[in-house]
């Protein structure tokens, strides 16, 4: 069991609370919806007019503000889906109302929120989930699979370019709501975490293109490498918005026996001539899986697949990332290595 947390019984019916009305929080409450143990009671967002779209569609009660919802006496726990920056306060606010909490990643935009929350979580002894599909997607585990077919890997990189033509003038274009890309896009750095284990430095480099006199952007370019302490190299490149002109997601592993290439959902596994095609399963049904998993979490004290001490510890890469690129300089995670 996690953190200490008593099982639920079966029959109980979880009730559950959404904030955020994207397409997050769709998925996730559609996968609600379908099972048996839990039941959607409660919506609320940034937007009123989708709020009460989303409250239309799914059935459930509309509630004007993140503060209301995290609070309501019925609910058991609360799914964050919404604004990046928010996370961290709904979070906390949520545990201290004693709810269990499911989190869209990041947990918060700074190791130091994000740690104050799992330790929040324990105290309380309630359920801090932060979810990392990526670990439990196609692409993922047939990385794991084929790593030992390429020997001792020395060198990875990891691009996703997304170019955007008018791009919205919204949360994820927007400094403060979004946050340093790394954080935002946390994925990208918990899957090299995940793989390859821990970092013993970081340099980084990341600009924006600011809208005059605002705090949105149009387009961002993040760049680290990080050094890993078994010798691994890897890079990774984060970049979106209507500076780019083309798009593409590659991420490739070599090592002294191969190379893995994924692009996009096609894989392969490289040794010289030879090119071996790789089977990718799609990402359809990832939040269903994910939601199955946590339920059977609470109820049966089944193994999450995840612990949030894994994405606090990629926060943490990620804040490194920051203040190298705000001091161009390397940056080093374990302060006992010498500079």
């Amino acid at each position: 069991m996690f953190l200490g947390i008593e099982n639920l019984k079966i029959g109980t019916d979880l009730k559950i609370g959404i904030v955020g009305t994207g397409y997050a929080a769709r998925k996730r409450a559609e996968a609600i919806i379908q099972d048996e143990r839990a039941s959607l009671v409660s919506v609320t967002g940034n937007s009123p007019e989708r709020i009460e779209a989303f409250s239309r569609d799914f059935s459930v009660t509309s509630v004007d503000s993140w503060q209301k919802l995290v609070n309501q006496d019925e609910l058991d726990l609360v799914m964050v889906c919404t604004v990046n920056r928010d996370h961290g306060a709904i979070a906390r606010a949520a545990l201290e109302a004693d709810k269990h909490v499911i989190v869209e990643y990041p947990l918060a935009l700074n190791t130091t929120e994000a740690e104050s929350i799992i330790a929040l979580a324990k105290r309380k002894q309630k359920l801090i989930h932060v979810e990392h599909m990526e670990i439990i997607g196609g692409l993922h585990q047939t990385i794991q699979r084929n790593l030992t077919e390429i020997g001792k890997i020395f060198y990875a990189r990891y691009t996703t370019i997304a170019p955007q033509r008018e791009v919205p003038r919204n949360w994820k274009y927007h400094r403060e709501m979004f946050g340093f890309p790394l954080n935002a896009a946390l994925s990208r750095v918990h899957r090299l975490t995940n793989l390859f284990g821990k970092v013993e430095k970081v340099w980084c480099q990341n600009r924006f293109w600011d809208v005059k006199d605002t705090d949105f952007f149009t387009a961002c370019l993040c760049n680290a490498q990080l050094t890993f302490t078994n010798g691994i190299t890897a890079e990774i490149t984060y970049g979106k918005g209507d500076a780019f002109w083309w798009g593409h997601r590659t991420f490739e592993i070599h090592g002294e026996l191969g190379t893995l290439l994924f692009e996009g959902a096609k894989g392969s596994l490289i040794r010289g001539k030879e090119r071996i095609e790789l089977s990718v399963e799609s990402r359809r049904g990832l939040f269903a899986k994910d939601t199955t998993m946590f339920l059977d979490h609470l109820f049966a004290g089944q193994n999450l697949y995840i612990q949030p001490e894994a994405s606090l510890y990629a926060t943490r890469v990620a804040d490194a990332s920051a203040l190298s690129a705000t001091t161009d300089r390397i940056v080093y995670l374990d302060p006992a290595i010498p500079k």
